[in-house]
């Protein structure tokens, strides 16, 4: 055990009130340590420390008593006997009375309280013992916040988990909670009594019980909350949100059925309100007190209810036709309020049961101001002439008639007897099935033009039954019931009414845009609706079923100059798709199949002039997601296709847009395909097809009629070679690079390509260089090149020393960055390990490194030294015009193989990093470098010597930025946690020491250059860290970087940085201490002519400034008002706006001192 005079200074310290904060938590922490490593146990202590407990010295005695209470919450989970536990809660119940020790009773009483029962709790009866205390000892509303909070705190424990102590105290319980609670206003305290109030309120459910006589006061105290209005600051650091506390007061409301007499008629009353939030919560609380209050209670308010509701939606729906190509849904889309209030009706009906639902739905269906709106809305003819009024008439009589129909297959039966009926014959619409086989001139017709508000009323009701049936769990309706007979006696006149109302709709919607908008998309809809009942509740016939297939599908593929119309058939077919695959329909899916599907993949050859190649794959792309079986019928077609235009490209002759067209079915294959099918299945079926049909396409092309120049298809296509590779498992992986490489080493040029490539160009080049590229070989090495970059580490490459030197040579001769990637990522991926089992021409890294950095070496430097003896004829047909190129050409390609070395943690990037830096340094003085910079002197070598400098400094943003199409993530490649953080670290002390030795100014600003890579690429929370050391070579970078034009993105980039740093607490520092350079700086990049990102950025970055110390920045109030004055005149609006706020920042900053 402890020897009191090892603990006792803690007690004192944290006793003494003139101790700083600090010390009282170092005190309770070495007191709390000591207690639960069981060298001090609770008895000792409180025995040691009864002076402190029972002291008349109020301070010290309040403090004794919070330090025992805090100690107690720290040791919850610390086993206690009984009689400890009694004698602790016991002494803090007698501390109710103290209330200037009332802080440290309630935490003390809570600790206890919140004990587990595994480690000693309070018995029953000294909990109730504490609550006949509380309530007789506690004025809670007169306390301060904190201690309120604690009281309803404790509270809330005792009632929620000692119920058996409290429930006996009865009437004394309930009114004391009442008192506690009454005027309570701070949100954290409420959030507290709603839950105390409803847990007291459940506690009490005999109708003879306390809660239930002084049910009238206990609402008129929790009534007054709402609703509930947030008008507290938001500089207040609240984690309570307004919706928080609703929703407990909501739980409060209906947490007994004995608020029903007052609660109902108040929410009905708020209804009324002037703010829409409060018409919100009151049918969000009608809705919930519906369902705890029971039938028979809510009985007596059917009448009120209903006439609310009515008023509610028919006041509040939406002035509008709302509609949208990407929803079926457009009641949904309307006004909140009167979304709710669609809700609360649907909820109440569906509650209601037996008489109590015919009472509620007679109110409905009988209900004389809905029958004057159908009167009104059912006969108006065009939509265009709507008047606002009418607008919101048929929203309002949609959403009942499609909420009461929703109910149940009996209401949706008076529904239709009622209205429905009613609907066909203003439509024109009679049953049977003839009108199908009515067509005038070839084109189908309908002898009367719909009226567009019965059109409506008729869609929403096939949606509403619809729904029900869906909505049944796919259980048949019996065919018997009255609504699935009438609808299927008109279903097929229906069906042709639709059919023919958007097809003329489209007709003549090339002579008027404004018509037929909203009559397409309601006909669409209504024809979506027909189609896509499930199978089992089918109200239409297979004829009928695909005589809409064939109207969507006309539009689809004919009537393509409408835009908004064709993009509107197309979704339909889409979601008809989707329901069927959703529910399995096999008869459906043979008709989709043959109707759309079929018909889609037929107008894939991009020959046809009937449709737009983007709208064809646009159309193949959307119906294919629509089920496997369909995207693999689209997939077969797309392949065709791609093959097709593949051939036309490198043939002879080839066709001049199809190189256009090839990257068009490419994009929508990488876009579109492949990513559905990593997601839904067969994906590594689809893509391994596809690349090994790319390398059959390339091996069995000799004429490759086309030249590198066709980059963009190119890129195109080894994007989707690089996306299908990297989605493979190893064995699909592994069938790839088995035939790549089998074509790729038939090539004549691989043949030179050994491990000894570079002895030979030692003594070859130029002058007998034998490698020599044609256009073929140069792109299989660039979709080889894709390939690579997407392999796993565990795929296994054969030849790896020639694939080397062939990379190297590929990238040195042509300058291509797809080798250079490729390295970089072979070097990121190569196998730590090489087990003896592995090929012959296998090696480590370390060899491999030394490989690519040989041949690297000896092409730079060999060029240079047999430059002189190329004549004009060897000079006109090397593909090099200038070979200094091939010094930046190695800088490229060092620096993606120094990122791939990085991201894995590899030593060997020293090396280049080193190499890097000589070149970065070679404008002052010539170095012997392994690139031979000292060779790029003559002639425009200054020009050469400053783009590879400028190459080198390029690297380091190479080096740290994010690549989407090598070395990433989603192409496996190695990462290294934290490896930007330590690149920088280790690079900033010496590209700023070498900075301040600079003499140059070209050098000075090449090394910036890279300085400012390396920061604008580094994690904002390492450049933090060195925010101090960092600040004044930032500023000193930003002032020497917008002198150059080509610097501006690198410039936004820095600005990006430092605003990150402004507005950051841990960067106020170091901001504050360069404050005046940094305004200045600002100041000039305002005017910033060459990009208007760096004008805007550098406004706000003054805003931010303007929240520093006024004494420290108002000397510069004039320089910066002058600036901005300026840029109010800019000719880009964001920075006028910006510079609107800026003015006001700082003109409000002035004033303050004005104030002051």
């Amino acid at each position: 055990m402890a020897k009191p005079s090892s603990w006792i200074p803690h007690v004192e310290a944290f006793v003494d009130s003139s101790r700083p904060p600090n010390q009282h938590a170092a005190s309770l922490d070495a007191i709390a340590a000591l207690m639960k490593g069981g060298v001090l146990t609770i008895e000792e202590l409180v025995r040691e420390m009864e002076l402190y407990l029972v002291t008349t010295d109020n301070i010290i005695r309040s403090r004794g008593i919070l330090l025992l209470a805090e100690l107690l919450s720290r040791l919850m989970s610390k086993p206690l006997d009984i009689s400890t536990i009694h004698s602790l809660i016991e002494f803090f119940t007698s501390r109710m009375a103290d209330w200037q020790a009332l802080r440290g009773a309630l935490i003390g009483c809570l600790a206890l309280l919140r004990r587990k029962d595994s480690v000693g709790m309070v018995s029953i009866n000294d909990a109730r013992a504490l609550a006949r205390s509380y309530l007789k000892n506690l004025q809670v509303q007169s306390l301060a916040l904190q201690d309120r909070k604690l009281c309803f705190e404790l509270l809330e424990c005792l009632l929620d988990k000692f119920p058996d102590a409290i429930v006996p105290l009865g009437e004394e319980l309930v009114t004391g909670v009442c008192e506690a609670i009454d005027e309570e206003k701070d949100p954290r305290c409420l959030i507290l009594t709603f839950r105390i109030a409803e847990i007291l309120l459940r506690l009490f459910p005999d109708p003879l019980g306390p809660v239930a006589n002084l049910a009238e006061d206990i609402f008129d105290i929790l009534g007054r909350y709402f609703p509930i209005y947030f008008t507290h600051p938001k500089t207040d650091d609240l984690d309570i949100k307004r919706d928080d506390l609703s929703r407990s007061l909501m739980h409060v409301f209906s947490s007994t059925p004995f608020f029903e007499p007052y609660a109902i008629p108040l929410l009905l009353e708020k209804l009324s309100s002037a703010f829409p939030i409060a018409k919100v919560d009151s049918l969000k609380y009608l809705s919930n007190c519906t369902l705890h209050y029971g039938v028979q209670r809510m009985e007596k308010h059917a009448k009120a209810l209903w006439s609310s509701l009515r008023d509610t939606i028919c006041a509040c729906s939406p002035q509008e036709y709302l509609f949208s190509l990407d929803s079926q849904d457009t009641v949904s889309q309307g006004n909140e309020v009167a979304k709710e209030a669609a809700l609360c009706l649907h909820t109440i009906l569906l509650h209601f049961d037996g008489l109590q639902c015919d009472l509620m739905f007679n109110l409905i269906i009988e209900d004389d101001e809905l029958e004057t709106i159908f009167n009104s809305v059912s006969c108006e003819r065009h939509y265009k002439d709507f008047p606002i009024e009418s607008w919101r008439k048929l929203n309002a009589l949609a959403s009942i008639l499609s909420v009461s129909a929703k109910i149940s297959s009996s209401c949706c039966s008076r529904v239709f007897e009622k209205f429905f009926s009613r609907l066909m014959i203003i439509m024109g619409i009679s049953s049977g099935t003839s009108s199908l086989h009515c067509y005038r001139n070839g084109n189908p017709a309908v002898s009367n033009e719909l009226s567009f508000g019965a059109l409506c009323l008729c869609v929403e009701l096939l949606a509403a039954c619809r729904e029900l049936v869906m909505n049944a769990q796919l259980k048949p309706v019996p065919e018997h019931d009255k609504w699935c007979c009438m609808l299927q006696n008109v279903s097929s006149s229906l069906a042709y009414a639709f059919g023919s109302g958007i097809v003329e709709a489209e007709f003549c919607a090339g002579m008027n845009q404004l018509t037929g908008r909203a009559d397409n998309f309601t006909t669409a809809r209504g024809l979506e609706m027909l189609a896509t009942f499930p199978g089992c509740n089918f109200p239409i016939t297979e004829a009928v079923f695909e005589n809409i297939l064939m109207t969507f599908m006309s539009i689809v593929t004919s009537r393509c100059e409408d835009t908004f119309i064709w993009n509107l058939a197309l979704k339909s077919l889409v979601r008809i798709g989707a329901f069927i695959g959703k529910f399995h329909d096999s008869e459906k899916e043979l008709c989709y199949t043959r109707i759309v599907v079929e018909k889609i993949v037929s107008l894939l050859p991009v020959d046809d002039p009937a449709l737009s190649l983007s709208m064809k794959l646009k159309a193949a792309a959307d119906i294919g997601t629509t089920g496997l079986s369909f995207m693999m019928k689209i997939n077969v077609k797309l392949e065709e296709a791609i093959n097709t235009e593949f051939l036309k490209n490198f043939g002879e002759g080839s066709h001049p847009k199809a190189a256009e067209n090839l990257i068009h079915l490419l994009n929508c294959y990488s876009k579109r395909v492949i990513p559905w099918c990593h997601e839904n299945g067969n994906f590594e079926e689809v893509a391994s097809s596809f690349a090994i049909n790319i390398w059959n396409l390339m091996e069995a092309n000799t004429d490759f009629n086309i030249g590198i120049q066709e980059q963009g298809l190119l890129d195109a296509l080894a994007v989707v070679m690089s996306l299908v590779v990297a989605g493979c498992r190893d064995e699909y992986q592994n069938l790839i690079v088995q035939k790549a490489h089998a074509i790729l080493s038939s090539r004549p040029f691989f043949e030179l390509m050994d491990s000894e490539l570079s002895i030979q160009l030692e003594g070859l080049l130029p002058s007998h260089y034998s490698v020599k590229f044609c256009c073929k070989d140069e792109w299989i090495i660039a979709l080889f090149a894709s390939v690579v970059t997407a392999l796993r580490p565990q795929t296994i490459l054969k030849n790896v020393k020639a694939i080397l030197n062939m990379f190297t040579v590929f990238l040195l001769l042509r300058g291509h960055v797809s080798a250079a990637q490729a390295l970089g990522s072979m070097m990121n991926k190569w196998p730590t390990k090489i087990s003896s089992g592995e090929l012959s021409d296998t090696c480590n890294l370390e060899e491999a490194i030394d490989i690519v950095f040989k041949t690297l070496s000896v092409l730079s430097s060999g060029f240079e030294r047999k430059s002189d003896d190329l004549d004009d004829n060897h000079a006109s047909c090397h593909p090099i015009d200038d070979h200094n190129l091939v010094q930046i050409h190695a800088v490229v390609g060092l620096a993606w193989i120094g990122k791939g070395l990085l991201m894995r943690g590899h030593e060997k990037v020293k090396d280049i990093i080193m190499v890097l830096l000589k070149c970065l340094l070679s404008l002052d003085s010539p170095y012997n470098l392994p690139l031979s910079v000292d060779s790029m002197h003559d002639g425009d070598g200054k020009d050469m010597q400053f783009l590879l400098a400028k190459s080198a400094a390029d690297a380091f943003h190479v080096f740290l930025s994010e690549s989407d199409i090598c070395l990433n993530k989603k192409l496996h490649a190695r990462t290294r946690p934290l490896y930007k953080q330590h690149f920088f670290s280790t690079m900033m002390p010496i590209l700023v020491s070498s900075i301040k030795e600079c003499v140059s100014s070209n050098t000075r600003s090449i090394l910036y250059r890279a300085f400012g890579h390396i920061i604008s690429d580094t994690p904002l929370a390492a450049l933090l860290v060195e925010a101090k050391k960092l600040i004044p070579s930032l500023l000193d970078g930003l002032s020497v970087l917008s002198v150059d034009v080509q610097n501006k993105d690198l410039i936004y980039s820095l600005l990006l940085v430092l605003s990150g740093i402004i507005v950051d607490d841990n960067g106020k520092e170091a901001i504050t201490e360069n404050a005046h350079t940094v305004i200045n700086l600002l100041v000039q990049l305002v005017m910033y002519p060459h990009m208007m990102l760096v004008r805007e950025t550098a406004i706000q970055c003054l805003i931010a400034m303007s929240a520093l110390p006024h004494a420290l920045i108002y000397p510069m109030r004039l320089q910066v008002q002058q600036a901005v004055s300026k840029a109010l005149n800019d000719r880009k609006r964001p920075v006028r706006q910006e510079a609107v706020r800026c003015r006001q920042a700082w003109a409000s900053m002035a004033s303050r001192s004005l104030h002051f």
